[in-house]
C-alpha cells in the first residue's frame, strides 16, 4: 500500500513528544501520542500540525518539491524527498529569496529551501469532501509568502485552504536561452503545487476534483496566466482572480512603464543577461554555471539595482502567447471565474512612492505625466481627470492609473472571458477598509479601496491590512465575501442563501458588475471608471 492510498487523517495517539513512526508494508503506523495533534499521510510522508481555534487544523512548512538549491537552480521543480518520521508541521516556512521592503514591512529573507505550501481545513471530518481552495500570494513576483495569509475563516466556512510558496524575483523568472523553464520557474513552482493538491487534498478531507485557484495582484497575474497555459490543465476547475486580469494594461503608476505586464522570452534574457553581468558572469559559454555559484544575497542585490519588470515570460514553454493575447483569442481553458478589482486600485502605489515618501505631485508634475504618458492626448485626458475634482494631483493620476490600467481593461476582459465561460465580475468599493499595518504614508492621504483591501475581509495575518475596529456594516460585509468566496469555490456560483444575488457577466451587459460595500450599494461600475472614454484611446 502506498502513502498516497491512505487518504485520512488520524489523531496522534499519545504524548507529543514520541513523533516518530514505525513503517509497516510502506504505510507510517500511528504514533504514539495526544489529542492534541492531528496527523495527515501524504504521498510523501505523514505531517503533524496543530488544532486552532478548537474546530479546524493547520498543517504548515509541507514540502511540495525538492529544494531548488545547487544544481537545481533555475531548473523546473523536482518531486519532494519522501521522509520515514512524523515530520513536523507547526513551524513556519521560511520565505523564498527577496529583498526587504520598508515601505510595506515585507521582510529579506535568503532561504532558497522554501517551496513549501499550508494547509487549514475543518477539524471534523465531513461525510462529503469539501472544495479545495489554493491561494497564490501576491507582491509584484519579488516578495510575499503564503504563510502571511491565515485561512481560518474561509475554512471555517467549509473550504480546506492551501497557501504556496513559489520562487520570486531573478530566481523565479530568469530567462536563458536553451533552458529549461526558462522564464518562468515560478509559474512551474505553482503547478507542482497544483499536482500535489490533486494527489493529497483527500487527506485533509478536501476533493481533489474540486479545485479552485485564487490569488491577489501577482497571485491574481499568476491564476491568469495558469489559466491561459497548456501545461497546467487538468490541475484545477475554477478561478479566482483579484486585481490581475490577463487583460491589465499597465500595473504601475509611471508614466513611461509601457503598456503590458508581461515580459517577452526575449526581453526577459536581455534583464537575465544584465544581472549576470552585473554579477561578474561575462562569459556567455558558462553563464549558467557561473550564476549557480553566485551567493542568494548577491543576486538579490544585482535583482535590486537592473530595472525590470520581473514576472513570468510568454514566448516560453509554460507560457506559450501573452495571456491578454490568449484571451482574445479565446485561447484558455473553459471554466467558472470570478474576477474583480477595488475602486481605488493605484492610490496605493501613488502614495507608496509619492506621497508616503513627502513627495506629493504638484501640478506641473502631473501634467508632465500626462504628456508623458499620452503625448498629444494629454489635454483631453487632463479636461477628464482635473486634478482640482479629485482632490490633488497625485489622486487624479491614481484614477487615471486605477481606470485605464485596472478596471477598464478588466471589465473589457471579462466581456470576452464571457462568451466562452461563466465569468462574475466584482468591484470591491469599501472606501473606509482598513489601512495597511505599518504604511508610512500620512493619515490625511485617503487610500479608499486600494490595491490589496479587500484581502482583510478574506484573511488575518501580516498579508492582510490589520486596521482599527471593523464597523457592524464591514464585518457584515466581510461574512458575505467569504459566502460568495466559498460558495464559488463549491460550485461555480457565489450565490447562495441570505447572500445579495450576483448576477454573471455577459459579453454584451452594460454594468453586470457586483459591488462590494458594507451598505450593499451598487453603481454603474463602467461609468464610474469612464471606461467608454478609453475605450477609444488605445
Amino acid at each position: 500500500m502506498r502513502l498516497r492510498d491512505v487518504a485520512r487523517v488520524r489523531l496522534v495517539m499519545g504524548a507529543v513528544a514520541g513523533l516518530s513512526v514505525v513503517a509497516a508494508c510502506g504505510v507510517p503506523a500511528v504514533p504514539a501520542s495526544s489529542p492534541r495533534r492531528p496527523v495527515a499521510y501524504t504521498s510523501s510522508g505523514a505531517v503533524a500540525g496543530d488544532y486552532v481555534d478548537g474546530d479546524l487544523q493547520r498543517f504548515e512548512a509541507i514540502p511540495y518539491a525538492a529544494p531548488p538549491t545547487g544544481a537545481l537552480r533555475w531548473q523546473p521543480p523536482q518531486p519532494a524527498r519522501a521522509w520515514k518520521d512524523v515530520k513536523d508541521g507547526t513551524r513556519t516556512a521560511p520565505r523564498c529569496p527577496q529583498n526587504a521592503n520598508p515601505a510595506d514591512a515585507n521582510p529579506a529573507s535568503t532561504a532558497e529551501d522554501c517551496l513549501y505550501l499550508n494547509v487549514t481545513a475543518p477539524r471534523t471530518a465531513s461525510t462529503r469532501r469539501l472544495p479545495v481552495m489554493v491561494w497564490l500570494h501576491g507582491g509584484g513576483f519579488t516578495q510575499g509568502s503564503g504563510g502571511d495569509y491565515d485561512a481560518r475563516r474561509l475554512a471555517r466556512a467549509g473550504a480546506v485552504v492551501v497557501s504556496v510558496n513559489y520562487r520570486l524575483g531573478v530566481f523565479g523568472f530568469l530567462g536563458h536561452p536553451g533552458l529549461a523553464g526558462s522564464g518562468a520557474f515560478g509559474l512551474l513552482d505553482q503547478q507542482a503545487a497544483l499536482r500535489w493538491v490533486r494527489h493529497n487534498a483527500a487527506a485533509f478531507g478536501g476533493d481533489p476534483r474540486n479545485v479552485t485557484l485564487f490569488g491577489e495582484s501577482a497571485g491574481a497575474f499568476s491564476t491568469c496566466a495558469q489559466l491561459t497555459s497548456p501545461a497546467a490543465t487538468g490541475l484545477f476547475d475554477k478561478a479566482i482572480i483579484q486585481s490581475g486580469s490577463c487583460s491589465m494594461r499597465q500595473m504601475g503608476i509611471d508614466p513611461a512603464g509601457g503598456d503590458t505586464i508581461w515580459p517577452s522570452r526575449e526581453a526577459g534574457e536581455r534583464i537575465a543577461a544584465a544581472v549576470a553581468e552585473r554579477v561578474g558572469c561575462t562569459d556567455a559559454a558558462q553563464t549558467m554555471p557561473c550564476l549557480r555559484r553566485v551567493p542568494t544575497s548577491r543576486l538579490l542585490a544585482a535583482q535590486q539595482k537592473v530595472p525590470a519588470i520581473w514576472a513570468p515570460s510568454y514566448g516560453t514553454d509554460a507560457l506559450p502567447r501573452e495571456p491578454g493575447r490568449a484571451v482574445a483569442e479565446g485561447r484558455f481553458r473553459r471554466m467558472p471565474l470570478m474576477v474583480g478589482t477595488t475602486a481605488h486600485e493605484a492610490r496605493y502605489f501613488v502614495a507608496m512612492y509619492f506621497d508616503g515618501p513627502g513627495q506629493p505631485l504638484d501640478q506641473e508634475t502631473y501634467q508632465q505625466f500626462l504628456r508623458t504618458a499620452f503625448g498629444r492626448d494629454a489635454k483631453r485626458i487632463s479636461a477628464r481627470y482635473p486634478a482640482g475634482a479629485y482632490g490633488s494631483p497625485s489622486l487624479a493620476w491614481a484614477a487615471i492609473a486605477t481606470d485605464r490600467g485596472w478596471t477598464c481593461p478588466t471589465l473589457a476582459g471579462n466581456r470576452l472571458l464571457a462568451r466562452k465561460t461563466p465569468v462574475y465580475q466584482y468591484e470591491f468599493a469599501d472606501g473606509d477598509a482598513p489601512r495597511p499595518a505599518g504604511f508610512p504614508v500620512p493619515r490625511t492621504f485617503p487610500l479608499g479601496a486600494y490595491h490589496g483591501a479587500e484581502l482583510s475581509y478574506l484573511f488575518d495575518g501580516p498579508g492582510a491590512a490589520i486596521g482599527t475596529r471593523p464597523s457592524s456594516g464591514q464585518r457584515r460585509l466581510a461574512d458575505q465575501m467569504i459566502g460568495y468566496w466559498t460558495n464559488f469555490a463549491a460550485t461555480g456560483n457565489p450565490n447562495g442563501q441570505s447572500l445579495p444575488r450576483w448576477k454573471p457577466l455577459t459579453s454584451k451587459s452594460a454594468n453586470d458588475v457586483h459591488t462590494l460595500t458594507p451598505n450593499g450599494s451598487d453603481g454603474d461600475v463602467a461609468a464610474q471608471h469612464h471606461c467608454r472614454f478609453w475605450a477609444t484611446r488605445s
